[in-house]
């Protein structure tokens, strides 16, 4: 009939049959037509629609830079011809197709480009669509570039608006974006979670290719939970899919990744295998950032094979690849390879330069991206190991007091953070990389006191600094040997395994009465005679608190010279009782020295600038036995009253001329709204083993019958959330001490109240007995009213208990510990 519009519609509709039923090469060959035919009779609507649609066809097929060339004509078409709606999908599909090629940068600039003019637009159920699928893509490309935070509020957006609408594919993207951040942010549980609900809804879908990389995206969060069976389960279901569906970008992705499990378990040859594969893969779709990352891990597999030569000419591939695409996470990694490669060749000098550059750039990331403080804690968890081989080489070249300023750099950088916004400072001394060595040594020699013995565990060493007053900064450092350990982290594992000993020894992992504040002993264990634990602790040569002194005092001991010690602990000796180290004659450590902990020499720095005035020099907040009884925590039975908490505290407002909140006065509302007002906080109550949050009285206005945690639990994102100006908090709960230990520090409820602006925290390190803990806050006010210092005060609080006849045993003086400045309270005047 010679009807070509006719004929050009028929190929369209042929073409898309094709495209549903995934033959996308037979689609593309019917577009093709389609196109020609409406070049042929000048219809450019028609033209405009063939190029969208092959656009999508080649991205189907995995040829990504096809697909971009028929983007941007569509989107040519569409602003030729004044098509907004047009012009909003083909930036979208830009956007995407760059995402894909891993341009992020370029991916970005279109799908914002595309939000802008969805904000112009009415938003209805097509475009709410787009928009779900542009915060996706936004997530991702902001995940690539290590921008974790933008990257979680757009994943969270696009779960938000999928859910809405109902979307299960818009939710499984989503869940994916969400999973990849949490596991660059090393919050591996969280992670698996996320992903799991993206394969339940792939797998609802029916969309083999997204299970397949769903798949996949598990597979990465179990591998880092080192959860290896799984995680080749996972890839190898995914690389089965991705060859039945011709997915290429899916199969190079699970040879990468089962490369690094192959790693991981030592298989050198085979992880060798895949990662040839995967990059012979990467190459050719053309996926840059891929590329770079195969050469990352072909060079370390060629390092472990002890090939320093072939891995040092992986990781400058990598390097250079990162720097193009301007990954800057993936930069700091390839730093770090590549010192690991220089350090094996004996070039320590570049190998120096390599860690230094590595630490600069994860430092300016975390602070580029302005990250929560519970994401930055993690982020830099996950990147230990760069700050870590920088301190070990600087050591082994003889640079002592270089090595301690760059250990020091990686610790507590959140806390550090939080106490500089809230005391509104400088950067501190320790920012190496923006100052000359020389500049930075001087300054340190000015702010660090004499007697700080600042530790490190790494492997099976442990290293202590120790500062010693002088003209310039006078330091000593000294290394003791655990053992022949096999296992990387064998003294960090050691050293919990004595602090355990020690808990077991004292008889404070069980419980015989109620009144102890713990949260975790509610009368249902039965009790360990201490005395006698004890006594046979004592009586052993392995007592633990002896073993512990050898290795954490001992090499150290003769270079303190004055009765006051200042720790800043790393990893499992946050958690132990440095009082309580017994020494070769079979003293107590708190006999000879008054101690303190602080978690880094930057905080010590910002403590010593704080602002004149900042901290109130009047005002108590006493809190006491809380009202618990319609409280049940976490599934477990009611919780009881504690008698001797409310004499505690009525003890201390006596001093100090204040009323105390107690029974249903202590509710977390009224405690929240003092906290910020007195120069005195002390809390009296129940503790959470986990993280030392305290639950208070529930709140009297709530929405339920029955108080949830949010009623009554006070919480580290509480604390944080007000700004408090108190020179000391006495956290007398139990636990109080405790939590998950990282890179940062111990994360609990003590840092939390250093971080929102206190200037000296008491805390306990495990379960406190009521009566006793009464009696041993009625000695430690009876000193602060004299006049005595915080740690001072502590220490002849703990000696007179350690003399009593009553309250002599090891765990009822010993779990206190003070964090942070020596403040000195003016009680007696008030």
């Amino acid at each position: 009939m010679g009807d070509k519009a006719g004929e050009g519609k028929a190929y369209s509709s042929l073409a898309n049959d094709h495209y549903r039923l995934g033959n996308f090469q037979k689609a593309i060959d019917c577009y093709r037509l389609y196109l020609q035919i409406s070049k042929d009779v000048g219809d450019r609507e028609n033209e405009k629609q063939a190029y969208f649609y092959l656009g999508q066809a080649y991205q189907c097929i995995g040829n990504f830079r096809k697909a971009i060339e028929c983007h941007e004509l569509h989107l040519t078409f569409a602003t030729e011809l004044n098509d907004r709606a047009g012009q909003v999908v083909a930036y979208h599909d830009l956007g995407n197709a760059y995402q894909c090629i891993r341009e992020c940068k370029k991916a970005i600039k279109y799908q914002e480009n595309c939000l802008k003019l969805l904000i112009n637009e009415e938003i209805g159920e097509p475009h709410r669509y787009i928009l779900c699928s542009a915060y996706s893509c936004l997530g991702n490309a902001y995940g690539l570039l290590g921008f974790f935070n933008q990257a979680l509020d757009y994943c969270q957006r696009c779960l938000e608006i999928s859910t809405e609408l109902g979307s299960k594919e818009g939710q499984a993207s989503a869940y994916s974006g969400l999973g990849s951040s949490y596991v660059h942010l090393g919050n591996f549980q969280k992670a698996v979670k996320c992903h799991q609900s993206e394969l339940k809804l792939v797998a609802k879908l029916g969309n083999k290719k997204k299970e397949g990389q769903a798949n996949s995206n598990l597979a990465v969060a179990y591998s880092h939970l080192r959860d290896f069976e799984k995680a080749i389960h996972c890839l190898e279901r995914q690389l089965k899919v991705a060859k039945e569906v011709g997915d290429a970008e899916g199969e190079q992705r699970a040879y990468s990744l089962l490369g690094r499990c192959y790693y991981d378990l030592g298989d050198l040859q085979i992880a060798l295998e895949y990662h040839n594969r995967s990059l012979k893969l990467a190459k050719r779709i053309e996926d840059s950032i891929g590329i770079g990352i195969e050469y990352g891990h072909l060079g370390s597999v060629y390092t472990d094979l002890g090939d320093p030569k072939k891995a040092k000419e992986c990781h400058e591939k990598h390097l250079k690849i990162a720097q193009q695409v301007d990954d800057r996470v993936g930069e700091a990694k390839a730093y770090f390879s590549l010192g690991r490669s220089f350090e094996s060749m004996g070039s320590l000098q570049e190998s120096r330069e390599c860690y230094q550059s590595s630490v600069n750039i994860f430092n300016e990331v975390r602070a580029s991206i302005h990250l929560k403080d519970a994401l930055k804690i993690t982020f830099r968890h996950m990147y230990k190991r760069a700050y870590t081989r920088l301190w070990l080489l600087l050591l082994q070249q003889g640079k002592v007091t270089e090595a301690l300023l760059a250990a020091n750099q990686g610790r507590a950088q959140a806390l550090r953070d939080l106490m500089e916004l809230n005391y509104s400072l400088e950067k501190p001394f320790i920012s190496v990389h923006t100052r000359s060595l020389e500049e930075t040594i001087l300054q340190a020699s000015s702010t660090i006191p004499s007697n700080v013995a600042f530790t490190a565990v790494y492997g099976e060493r442990v290293f202590s600094w120790v500062t010693r007053k002088g003209p310039k900064l006078s330091l000593t450092c000294r290394i003791k040997k655990i053992s022949d350990g096999f296992s990387p982290d064998y003294a960090e594992s050691y050293l919990s395994s004595l602090t355990e000993s020690v808990r077991t020894d004292i008889g404070v992992r069980i419980c015989r009465k109620c009144e102890d504040r713990s949260l975790k002993s509610l009368g249902d264990s039965e009790w360990i005679d201490t005395d006698q634990s004890q006594a046979r602790s004592m009586a052993r040569q392995d007592n633990p608190l002896k073993i512990l002194y050898d290795i954490a005092v001992s090499p150290i001991a003769d270079l303190i010279s004055s009765d006051e010690l200042i720790i800043v602990p790393d990893g499992p000796l946050w958690l132990v009782p440095y009082a309580a180290f017994m020494t070769p004659n079979s003293k107590y450590l708190c006999e000879t020295f008054r101690i303190r902990m602080i978690p880094s020499l930057d905080c010590l720095k910002i403590l010593a600038d704080c602002p004149a005035g900042y901290h109130r020099e009047t005002g108590a907040l006493l809190v006491g036995d809380p009202c618990v009884q319609e409280v049940v925590l976490r599934g477990r039975r009611k919780l009881q009253q504690l008698p001797c908490a409310e004499k505690e505290v009525k003890m201390i407002g006596k001093i100090t001329n204040t009323m105390p909140l107690t029974g249903t006065e202590a509710t977390k509302t009224q405690v929240l709204k003092s906290l910020s007002s007195v120069s005195l906080v002390h809390i009296a109550a129940h503790g959470c083993i986990e993280t030392g949050e305290i639950v208070l009285a529930p709140n009297p206005i709530r929405s339920s019958p029955i108080p949830t945690e949010e009623d009554f639990l006070l919480t580290m994102t509480d604390v944080l959330n007000v700004k408090i100006r108190a020179k000391l908090v006495v956290l007398s709960c139990c636990h109080s001490g405790r939590g998950e230990v990282k890179a940062e520090g111990v994360v609990g409820i003590a840092r939390a109240f250093l971080g929102a602006g206190a200037r000296s925290v008491l805390v306990s390190l495990w379960a406190i007995d009521d009566e006793a803990t009464l009696e041993f806050m009625k000695s430690f006010y009876k000193f602060l009213v004299e006049g005595r210092s915080a740690s001072e005060a502590l220490n002849r609080t703990m000696n007179y208990m350690r003399e009593s006849e009553q309250f002599s045993e090891l765990r009822l003086w010993a779990p206190f510990i003070l964090i942070g400045d020596d403040v000195t309270l003016n009680l007696a005047g008030r």
